[in-house]
């Protein structure tokens, strides 16, 4: 649990560079405010037609007593709910990296900077934002739709939804968000993910917390700047104990 927490005290470091790099962070407000606003649009529509929705999935609970077709529509309806949060956070993630790439460049060059490393051996580049951003959505929608399965299990299957959402979720969004630092050494999509893998407990803690933000009402646009820098720090950890090999 002590890698857990350390991953989210990460992001709380991140949240900490509001007050040493305010107008650099207040940058960073732009894009997500801009995807933030589209992606609330959709998810309110999805509310406003989910009564409809669940009615048109379950036809066959028409002629069922009241009480269990209630059951089975608010379950329907929950996992899908979970599902679309999953996809929401996931595409926010992607959209707000690409739209606001020059932006976020800044801020996490702008703690690597800080913490004494500005030179870099591979730039991250536009087209790799492109692709990262495509990845990213892709596995966002694998991991709605076992969201949605899950929901589907009687009695635990909300509770189960929830976490499991959560916890890929956050894993997936850590993944995006320290490749920036850790692309920008050199290191292979394979070495990536030999060092997350090294640190799993670090990367879900901060990817989780991470998460958890995202799921307050506007708490994603407000929390992206801090993230791109928690993960910048975070990123950094990553490599510390293979610099203290190279050391001994």
């Amino acid at each position: 649990m002590r890698e857990f927490f350390r991953g989210v005290g990460m992001l709380l470091q991140g949240f900490a560079y509001w007050r040493r790099r305010p107008g650099l962070m207040l940058l960073g407000l732009v894009p997500a405010l801009i995807v933030g606003l589209l992606l609330l649009g959709g998810f309110v529509a999805l509310g406003a037609f989910l009564p409809g929705l669940t009615e048109a999935l379950t036809p066959f609970a028409d002629g069922w007593p009241s009480l269990w077709a209630t059951a089975l529509r608010f379950t329907i309806g929950t996992a899908l709910v979970g599902a679309a949060l999953v996809l929401v956070a996931i595409s926010f993630t992607a959209l707000t990296l690409l739209l606001g790439e020059p932006f976020y460049e800044r801020i996490w060059r702008s703690v690597e900077a800080e913490q004494g490393d500005d030179r870099f051996e591979a730039p991250y580049g536009f087209w790799r934002s492109v692709g990262d951003a495509l990845s990213l959505i892709g596995r966002g929608i694998l991991i709605a739709i076992l969201a949605l399965a899950l929901g589907f299990i009687p009695v635990v299957g909300g509770v189960l939804s929830a976490i499991v959402g959560v916890a890929l979720t956050g894993w997936v969004v850590a993944d995006e968000l320290s490749s920036r630092g850790l692309t920008a050494r050199g290191l292979s999509a394979a070495e990536r993910k030999r060092l997350r893998r090294g640190h799993a407990a670090r990367v879900l803690g901060f990817g989780v917390a991470t998460q958890l933000c995202f799921l307050v009402p506007l708490g994603a646009v407000a929390a992206m700047p801090s993230a791109v820098a928690g993960s910048t720090l975070l990123a950094r950890s990553l490599l510390e104990p293979d610099a203290d090999e190279r050391k001994g």
